[in-house]
């Protein structure tokens, strides 16, 4: 992550995986391998799903038994897309009593995540290959350089060059991320140009 509180990604599927892949395994790092499993929620006074596009995220993340809680709030232009969003995480000890103490605020889950992630850096991109259970194959590239002086929205374009340069074909991108997408696939994908 670029700071402490802002996230520039897109999320898309790819129709060719095999350029990026290959492209990946020469030039950039390789991190790790990990299995995810989130679960998100939402208050019963303010139903995040709600609202279109959806603005706020709370996620319970397992990481092969590392677990963190993240609160996601997300910015949008007056055409509905998304160009960053304020992200506030922390690890958490105890998973089972972080999932008690939403259900005692009255948080409801509404969605599970279940996805093998592989990441790797290259330049000031961090780049997960995402396996999510009922989902497509899919590709999430994050900024994590400085955000002194950084415009998301050019930043995120130069995500969508960057793929297409090494060849990966048609991209599909999703408003919301992997929950969105599990929970309202027929609203959730568009074509990038």
């Amino acid at each position: 992550m670029a700071n402490d509180n802002i996230e520039i990604e897109i999320q898309v599927n790819v129709e060719k995986s095999k350029p990026l892949l290959d492209f990946l395994k020469k030039n950039a790092k390789f991190q790790d391998e990990k299995r995810q499993m989130d679960e998100y929620f939402t208050p019963a006074h303010k139903n995040y799903v709600e609202t279109r596009p959806v603005k706020e995220w709370l996620r319970l993340r397992d990481a092969d038994g590392k677990y963190f809680i993240t609160y996601k709030n997300w910015h949008y232009t007056e055409k509905g897309e998304g160009t960053h969003a304020d992200e506030y995480e922390t690890e958490v000890k105890d998973i089972k009593a972080a999932r008690k103490i939403l259900d005692s605020l009255d948080c409801k889950p509404i969605v599970k995540v279940d996805k093998i992630r592989k990441t790797w850096i290259y330049e000031d991109f961090e780049i997960a290959m995402d396996s999510v259970k009922g989902l497509d194959d899919s590709v999430e590239i994050e900024y994590c350089g400085s955000m002194k002086g950084v415009d998301p929205r050019a930043k995120k374009k130069e995500m969508i060059a960057f793929l297409k340069e090494i060849g990966c074909g048609k991209l599909r991108g999703n408003h919301g991320g992997y929950a969105f997408l599990l929970l309202f696939p027929e609203e959730a994908e568009y074509i990038i140009h």
